[in-house]
């Protein structure tokens, strides 16, 4: 079983998608990441995990994936069904994926 990790240092890779989305779709949306991540996203190679979450406002969702390494999110992003999850959720919502590095971590 994997879990997400939040550290400094190269691995594990994560990609964020921040999705601007109307209210009145916020949950289809939400409903339609789940499903691919649980039909397609998990099942490609290098999948750590994903964290979906939702603005209180409704008109945000953040996708937070994370991969062991760079070439498993291009890979990812290359697969056939994967460019037709991302066609579908760009119907929806305005995406912007970005692959992030962790640079720094502060606690209490």
């Amino acid at each position: 079983m994997s879990e997400t990790v939040i550290r400094v240092g190269g691995a594990p890779v994560t990609l964020i998608n921040v999705f601007d989305v109307d209210a009145s779709k916020q949950q289809e949306l939400i409903d339609l990441l789940n499903e691919g991540t649980e039909k397609v996203i998990k099942n490609r190679p290098g999948f750590v995990s994903v964290n979906i979450l939702a603005s209180v406002d409704g008109t945000r969702v953040v996708n937070f994936a994370q991969w062991r390494s760079q070439d498993d999110v291009k890979a990812t992003m290359a697969d056939p069904e994967v460019q037709a999850l991302g066609k579908r959720t760009a119907e929806l919502a305005k995406p912007a994926p970005h692959v992030y590095s962790v640079v720094s971590i502060h606690h209490a």
